[in-house]
């Protein structure tokens, strides 16, 4: 199997709670021109609603399900918040994270019970390789965790399980070889519409950043885009079958934590898990654990019509500005392609332009430090990179025809 080059374009990187009383804020009808009111509780309907109410009922439920977009620091503040109220009306709570695969699940303990630190979480659980996304946007979340002795619980199975399911379809996965995964339940038809939906507008840069592996289902079309297989094609349905098993292994991770501890489990998880009731809710119906509450942050992305009743149990308005804020903040990238390989990580192509062509890094140098570390894997240099401030310089060690050069990289100012 040829070696997936990777492209490191990598991020750098307090909503309140709603009224105080139980009554439904009064001042938060539905402004004209948008759907929301910064700062208030909505329902399914898009009607504001109570706070402590919605808290009480969340911290009742067996599972609980906050959305998020992963690089949104607003929404991990959100998610820290709502956390916040709901131990607060009951301690007796686990916090299941879709960021890493069950087989981290004892640094997650030793994390909880204080025996390592931060340094030792994210080597040992392979952070960067595994989801990385910054964690600096959970890092507020694991150390109320572990502040509260609250157990933390990985949700996730290897990405490698996923992928294969894509490729070959879930019945050519021996029973052995499925991380102790189900049989997921087929999935709503509105899953699959929306499926399909995502599936055709999936980008290169997406795809590689979310899926090491890659899936080889889209194709060139005669204008140049790129579009998913089609609905009735064997791709389309091993597509639904690795989103089914991805979603089933969340939802069996939250049902035994759930059984095996009485505690309401609180799962942090992307909103394309949970919306509408899809995805992972609605394997935990048929894992015999309904009622869970779906919660998500809004924060004015979207259109006015999704409040049709289904979203989800109760939305939060954010602030669309700082949204827009967030999203068109500039994003640090070195602009090279990175080939793994038995001498280390060897540039395969410069992006004309970038950060790294102004440095003079080229085709064919390696890769060997940066920052004064050593850097051996693509995760040791995204790491790297999402660390770097605007305006800042990245010392870079690098061989080149065998012989070692040093190198600054300039990050230009915002």
């Amino acid at each position: 199997m040829p070696i997936r080059l990777l492209s490191v374009l990598l991020l750098a990187g307090c909503a309140a709670a709603g009224p105080v009383t139980d009554a439904a804020p009064t001042n938060a009808a539905l402004p004209s021109e948008a759907c929301t009111v910064p700062g208030t509780w909505y329902d399914a309907g898009g009607r504001p609603a109570a706070a402590p109410a919605l808290l009480r009922r969340a911290a009742g439920a067996p599972a609980v399900l906050l959305g998020e977009r992963h690089d949104s620091a607003e929404h991990h503040r959100w998610q820290l918040q709502v956390l916040i109220g709901i131990h607060a009306l009951n301690p007796d709570i686990a916090i299941g994270l879709e960021m890493l695969p069950r087989s981290r699940q004892p640094v997650l303990d030793r994390w909880t019970a204080g025996a390592i630190g931060e340094a030792d979480l994210l080597r040992d659980t392979d952070w960067g390789a595994l989801w990385g996304v910054d964690p600096q946007l959970y890092l507020p979340i694991l150390h109320f965790a572990r502040m509260n002795r609250v157990p933390l619980v990985a949700l996730n199975v290897e990405r490698a399980l996923v992928s294969r399911t894509r490729r070959e379809g879930w019945a050519a996965v021996p029973v052995p070889e499925r991380g102790g995964v189900g049989d997921p339940a087929p999935p709503p038809a509105g899953y699959v519409d929306a499926l399909a939906a995502i599936l055709g507008m999936h980008d290169d840069a997406r795809d590689d950043a979310r899926d090491k592996e890659g899936s080889g289902e889209r194709s060139d079309t005669p204008d140049g885009k790129r579009r998913g297989p089609e609905r009735d094609s064997p791709e389309f349905h091993r597509f639904v079958e690795a989103q089914s098993v991805w979603d089933r292994a969340m939802a069996e991770r939250i049902a035994d934590t759930r059984r095996a501890t009485g505690r309401t489990v609180v799962a942090l998880v992307g909103y394309g898990h949970i919306e509408k009731r899809y995805g992972i809710p609605h394997q935990l119906d048929a894992l015999g654990v309904p009622d869970a509450v779906v919660m998500l942050p809004w924060d004015g992305a979207r259109r006015c019509a999704m409040f049709d009743g289904t979203l989800a149990d109760a939305v939060f308005a954010m602030d669309p500005a700082q949204a827009k804020k967030e999203q068109a903040a500039p994003k640090p990238r070195l602009g090279v392609t990175l080939e793994p390989g038995k001498e280390g990580l060897r540039v395969a192509r410069i992006v004309d332009g970038s950060i790294a062509a102004a440095a003079g890094i080229a085709a064919g140098d390696v890769l060997v430090g940066a920052a004064g570390v050593p850097v051996r894997t693509l995760a040791d240099v995204s790491a790297v990179v999402q660390r770097q401030a605007p305006g800042t310089w990245l010392p870079i060690t690098l061989t080149r025809n065998g012989r070692t050069r040093q190198i600054v990289a300039k990050f230009p100012p915002p």
